[in-house]
C-alpha cells in the first residue's frame, strides 16, 4: 500500500463531492461539496486547492459506468472532468463507481435524513464511498485501483 493522502471526487452535473483519506490510506472522510461551474474553471480550481491543502499523492475520480459496464453521458463527463484535473500534474486515477450515489442515499436514509436534507451532503458521502473502495482495493490487491489519466503537457490553465 502506497502511503500518502488521496482525494476522492464524485462528479455530478450540479455538484461535486470531495472526500479525503489519511496518509496511511485507512479511512476516507468527507471534505466538502463544490458547486459545478457552468463555465470557467472555478470547480477545478477549488478541487486542486483542496488537493494542495491536504498534500495528496493523487486524486481518485469516480467513473460512473452503466450496470453493464458501458459508457454513458455521465461517464464521458466524469472522464472530461478528470482530464481537466491533471492540469497541475497531480496524478488522477479513474475508478469504477457504479452505485456509489445509490449507496450514499441508502446510508443517509438509514441515519434518518430526509431526501431534501440529503441533497447538500450526498455527493460528499458518494465521494467517501468511491475513495474508501479505492483504498480498500489497493490494500487488498497490492496495486493502485482503476486507471491513470494521462497528464497533459503544456501551460496550466489555472
Amino acid at each position: 500500500m502506497r502511503t500518502g493522502a488521496r482525494l476522492g471526487v464524485d462528479v455530478g452535473r450540479a455538484r461535486i463531492g470531495v472526500a479525503r483519506c489519511d496518509t496511511g490510506g485507512m479511512l476516507a472522510t468527507p471534505v466538502e461539496t463544490v458547486p459545478r461551474a457552468a463555465d470557467g474553471d472555478a470547480d477545478v480550481a477549488r478541487i486542486l486547492e483542496i488537493a494542495r491543502e491536504h498534500e495528496v499523492i493523487e486524486i481518485v475520480v469516480g467513473n460512473p459506468l452503466s450496470l453493464s459496464g458501458a459508457s454513458t453521458p455521465s461517464t464521458d463527463d466524469a472522464i472530461a472532468f478528470a482530464e481537466r484535473l491533471t492540469s497541475t500534474g497531480i496524478p488522477v486515477r479513474l475508478v469504477d463507481e457504479r452505485l456509489s450515489t445509490v449507496s450514499a442515499q441508502q446510508a443517509l436514509r438509514a441515519t434518518g435524513k430526509s431526501t431534501r436534507k440529503q441533497r447538500p451532503i450526498v455527493d460528499q458521502v458518494a465521494a467517501v464511498i468511491i475513495l474508501q473502495h479505492a483504498i480498500d482495493a489497493e490494500r487488498d490487491f497490492d496495486r493502485p485501483p482503476g486507471r491513470m489519466i494521462e497528464i497533459h503537457e503544456g501551460p496550466s490553465p489555472l
